[in-house]
């Protein structure tokens, strides 16, 4: 099942006894649990029948006698188990979800990874519950990840401005959200998110930004590329080297994909990577400055810096001599 399922059957008030919600990917394990908590009752019913338990505070058993009572003035009762991932004796679990009461909505949270399928409480899950398994998402996935919410809210983004959103903030989906919300509000009656708003609302320079370094090595532009590391350098919490180096990687990475597929025309480009449109082109225009061999030896640096980066035959180079270090030899592919 899906995040979207369990909320449209839970506003119709279709609902299951048992809910296991499990995985790396925090935000729609949230989404439900915060859903659970504020919408599946009414503020009234909520005051004698809503509890909330977190694991590493909390006893399985005290969890179990919840689900055991009974609603009072209410058709249903909900109990949320939070990080029950960090509950000792989560196992204790296993006799009630085989036979759990249907006046009682349990919902359990167990976030950072899944359970092991062979134990018996997974296999109770598996029989009884409805399961919600999540998972990061690939950094191709995140643009049209990001662009679906701002559509949903009614609202266009700029190709440019979603690529320093994106790249700014990563794959921290509820962050993307929050920083998403922030711009929304200050748009006012305008529908289109630009660079300009970004830059204002989110923090991410417009012309000093990981998305313009990518473009200057695109274009081997290497005074344009020392000129946004000269920024970096003066603001070291904007864009730290451990951001750049995992953004390069997975630009060169997908280039190179690109580049041995010998495919040279947009749609079958966009289909390999999974992106579109402006995206796309952005590997178009890296081809024609890049040889096959050419990627492959930046890729070489990247690991090889990546290394220095966390101390290996680094030396006394600070991370701004580094990333000079290695943009040179990108655009001089030495």
């Amino acid at each position: 099942m899906s995040a979207e399922q369990i909320i449209s059957d839970w506003k119709r008030g279709a609902t299951h006894p048992i809910y296991w919600l499990e995985g790396d990917e925090p935000y729609y394990i949230d989404q439900l649990t915060d859903y659970a908590e504020h919408h599946l009752l009414t503020a009234e019913q909520a005051s004698f029948n809503l509890s909330v338990f977190y694991g590493k505070d909390s006893k399985c058993e005290d969890v179990l006698n919840a689900c055991k009572r009974y609603p009072m003035f209410a058709e249903k009762q909900v109990v949320v188990l939070k990080e029950a991932q960090q509950m000792r004796d989560l196992e204790k679990l296993e006799h009630y979800i085989s036979n759990p009461l249907t006046s009682t909505i349990f919902i359990v949270a167990h976030k950072e990874k899944k359970l092991d399928g062979r134990s018996k409480l997974a296999k109770h899950i598996k029989n009884h519950a409805k399961v919600l398994t999540t998972k990061k998402l690939y950094d191709n996935e995140l643009p049209e990840w990001a662009l679906t919410l701002i559509r949903q809210k009614g609202l266009e983004i700029k190709p440019k401005a979603l690529q320093m959103l994106i790249d700014h903030l990563g794959n921290d989906l509820q962050r993307i959200e929050n920083e998403v919300e922030k711009v929304t509000v200050n748009l006012k009656d305008r529908k289109q998110i630009s660079e300009d708003d970004i830059e204002s609302y989110v923090g991410v320079s417009k012309e000093f930004n990981i998305f313009e370094l990518q473009a200057a090595l695109i274009n081997k532009d290497l005074p344009a590329a020392l000129n946004i590391l000269n920024y970096f350098s003066s603001n070291p919490k904007a864009v730290p080297i451990q951001l750049i180096l995992p953004t390069l990687y997975a630009f060169f990475s997908k280039l190179y994909a690109v580049s041995a597929s010998n495919s040279r025309d947009e749609s079958s480009i966009s289909a390999i990577l999974g992106v579109k449109g402006f995206f796309t082109k952005q590997y178009i225009q890296a081809m024609q400055r890049y040889s096959f061999p050419e990627v492959e030896k930046v890729l070489i640096l990247l690991q090889h810096y990546n290394l220095k980066s966390i101390g290996i035959e680094r030396g006394d180079v600070e991370d701004a001599g580094l990333m000079k270090e290695l943009v040179a030899k990108i655009i001089m592919n030495g």
